[in-house]
């Protein structure tokens, strides 16, 4: 069944026969006997956390999947808790081996391959959702642009059934920043992937008009033209912020006839790439969703679609284990290149989770330090070989399980892989994290069943039925990629039905402020 499956109906889980530590699977209370260990639990442990399945002594590494997540901190006995409070957080030496591993994918031939039902544009890219975007460069025309969009209620979009909505991306950026360099770039670029994604049919560019983030600098670094669908202005030679939204207003009301003429059709899953996020993780996301997640994700580059793991603070720990699987030496020294970047340049000496603290809540979830969580934040993308490293917002090109360079921050992540193309986002959460992300649908899975129960109005599918003993590894794969086609299709997915999406394009803020 899986790699846990004959003590599913026991207080514990062993995740590796090599581990010292095994994770409680429901509240442990002092004394429980743990079957199969030998052992006798010394502490109260909530589900999720970590015992000891032996002796650890001072200085030992803390072996989880046979993976070293952190060292005693003291001499820890048999049966004891096992957390932050006694697990220290130090740098330790990683073999990269980089391309050791590397297994190419054996494609299924494309008579063989999964469909669903896409929008295919005229370029031949295939959307998942028919939205009109409405842009900001600057935060000072985010009221304007948030005004346009709100004009298109239901009802006023009443008669274009094709469009899915007129989507307001608005930003803090754009001015009182760099004029120049990766700052500006990064933002540039970002916009440029939402402008021509293929979710939105037509977009409108809103400016104040004196912002550094010019829309004539925009246009020209990106290579975009002024058309039908695509329409720029800003508020200072249009009116002001009424007059402004009246002439979006007017630009939308033109261009949905053309945007509503969109039909579904059969498309590849070869035309899916689909961003990996993770929020709110606890104890159990190595175990279920994120495993689980991989696996769906091991299916579709099969059928030869494109996966993106992003979030690079919560691999680090484990970065080795994805340049073993790079294709080639030059793509795992990208990666670390970018993880480099993170430790000496980016977050030196600064409080963030790289660094090894991870939040108040992943801490609360049973999660004791960064190494533990990037563990259960690297099998999102499967085990297939890593083909590709992406920058923030770069457009991603290469097909198969590729990464991009992203903050953990899961709106700041999940907007450059949207700018990169992902036309999906997968989102697993233990806590319970509420998300969207317009123009692309965003499918949220739960690692336990509690919480999948607390909260099944903001939760598409329970990853906690593998722990539950209801369901394999490999079928809730299945299930997974099964709804990811289903979305694709048109199925609205939990965060759509809510609205969730409105306020969540964010691009990562690199540079300074002045």
């Amino acid at each position: 069944m899986n790699a846990f499956a004959k003590t599913l109906t026991g207080p514990v889980i062993r995740l590796h026969p090599d581990d010292n530590v095994v994770v409680a699977r429901i509240p442990v209370a002092p004394g429980t006997a743990i079957p199969g260990e030998g052992i006798t639990s010394r502490d109260e442990v909530k589900p999720g956390y970590k015992i000891a399945s032996r002796a650890i002594a001072r200085g030992e590494p803390v072996q989880k999947y046979s993976t070293t997540i952190g060292f005693a901190a003291e001499d820890i006995p048999a049966g004891a808790m096992v957390h932050s409070h006694n697990i220290e957080f130090r740098e330790f030496d990683r073999d990269y081996a980089h391309a050791r591993d590397y297994k190419p994918v054996e494609l299924l031939p494309e008579a063989e391959r999964a469909t669903f039902q896409g929008i295919v544009r005229p370029d031949g890219r295939v959307a998942t959702r028919n939205y009109i975007g409405i842009i900001s460069t600057v935060n000072c025309s985010a009221t304007v642009v948030h005004g346009v969009a709100d004009y298109f209620t239901p009802e006023r979009l009443a008669d274009y059934p094709n469009v899915d909505g007129v989507v307001a991306l608005a930003h803090q950026l754009g001015c009182g920043m760099e004029l120049s360099g990766e700052p500006m770039a990064l933002l540039r670029r970002t916009m440029a992937g939402y402008i021509r994604h293929p979710n939105l049919s037509a977009a409108v560019v809103i400016g104040l008009g004196c912002e550094r983030n010019q829309i004539a600098g925009l246009m020209l670094e990106q290579g975009l033209e002024v058309s039908d669908n695509l329409k720029t202005f800003t508020m200072q030679e249009t009116g002001g912020t009424r007059k402004s939204i009246e002439a979006g207003i007017e630009a939308v009301k033109a261009m949905l006839p053309e945007a509503n003429k969109v039909t579904r059709q059969t498309v590849s899953a070869s035309h899916l790439t689909v961003g990996l996020q993770c929020g709110g993780s606890d104890g159990f996301s190595s175990i279920t969703a994120n495993p689980a997640l991989g696996a769906a994700m091991d299916i579709l580059v099969r059928h030869g679609g494109t996966a993106i793991l992003s979030e690079t603070p919560e691999i680090y720990g484990v970065e080795h284990t994805l340049t073993r699987r790079a294709v080639s030496r030059e793509v795992g020294e990208k990666l670390i290149e970018r993880i480099r970047w993170w430790k000496d340049d980016y977050n030196k000496g600064r409080d963030t989770q790289i660094n090894g603290v991870v939040s108040p809540g992943n801490q609360a979830g049973g999660l004791a330090n960064i190494f533990e969580k990037s563990l259960g934040s690297s099998m999102k993308g499967g085990t297939g070989p890593l083909m590709e490293v992406y920058k923030y917002a770069e457009p991603v090109t290469t097909r198969g399980f590729v990464f991009m360079d992203t903050p953990g921050y899961d709106p700041v992540s999940a907007t450059g892989q949207v700018a990169g193309g992902a036309n999906l986002i997968a989102f697993t959460t233990g806590r319970g994290s509420m998300f969207g992300a317009k123009p692309v649908p965003s499918i949220k899975l739960a690692t336990n069943t509690p919480m999948f129960t607390r909260l099944e109005e903001d939760m598409d599918i329970n990853c906690g039925l593998i722990m539950d003993g209801e369901v394999s590894m490999q079928e809730m794969g299945e299930r997974i990629f099964r709804l990811l086609l289903d979305t694709a299709s048109g199925k609205k997915s939990k965060s759509e039905e809510l609205g969730v999406g409105r306020y969540e394009f964010v691009p990562w803020q690199i540079g300074v402020m002045a």
